[in-house]
């Protein structure tokens, strides 16, 4: 299974890094959709991803518009994260789906409304949460979402074993 993060126009660098981190360690796929709020090099950006940027797939486009003629939504297992979707994320059946793409939108405003209201009744999720309050970090939302498609793929290729205590010779 390939599972594809994108990323629409991040904003904050820790979040982005954060998140690479997230797909190195999961083997996603990162797609980053220019304009980006900051420069893919900063210090912040980097070190939230440590040391797996040499370990992460990633993909740049230029604009939402380039994204979506590449990857058109009609042809493709494609996702849009709102807090206005109209399905919660763990409706979905995503354990017959070879690929798979979630978009997140920036920050402060998330994915364009003209978007979410092409395709909010066929492909927008969310994940369920008060209604007072504004939404997740968008890190955090990236991992319940991308751990919830991989357990239905029962975590394949990952290793769902520790082996510290083989490694250090412990019992």
């Amino acid at each position: 299974m390939k599972l594809n993060i994108v990323m629409v126009e991040p904003e904050i660098p820790a979040n982005t890094g954060n998140i690479a981190r997230t797909c190195a360690i999961t083997g996603a796929k990162l797609h980053l959709v220019h304009p980006l709020g900051f420069k893919i090099d900063e210090k912040s950006v980097q070190r939230a991803g440590l040391d797996y940027w040499d370990k992460l797939e990633i993909e740049e486009h230029h604009s939402l518009e380039m994204f979506l003629e590449k990857y058109k939504p009609e042809e493709n297992n494609m996702f849009f994260a709102t807090t206005k979707g109209k399905t919660k994320y763990t409706d979905v059946d995503y354990s017959k789906m070879d690929e798979v793409f979630v978009l997140y939108g920036k920050e402060t405003k998330g994915l364009p409304e003209w978007l979410l209201e092409k395709y909010l009744n066929t492909k927008t999720i969310r994940i369920p949460m008060l209604p007072t309050l504004r939404s997740l970090n968008l890190s955090n939302s990236v991992a319940i979402i991308t751990y919830e498609i991989l357990r239905q793929h029962r975590f394949e290729d990952l290793q769902e074993v520790s082996n510290y205590f083989d490694k250090n010779n412990l019992k």
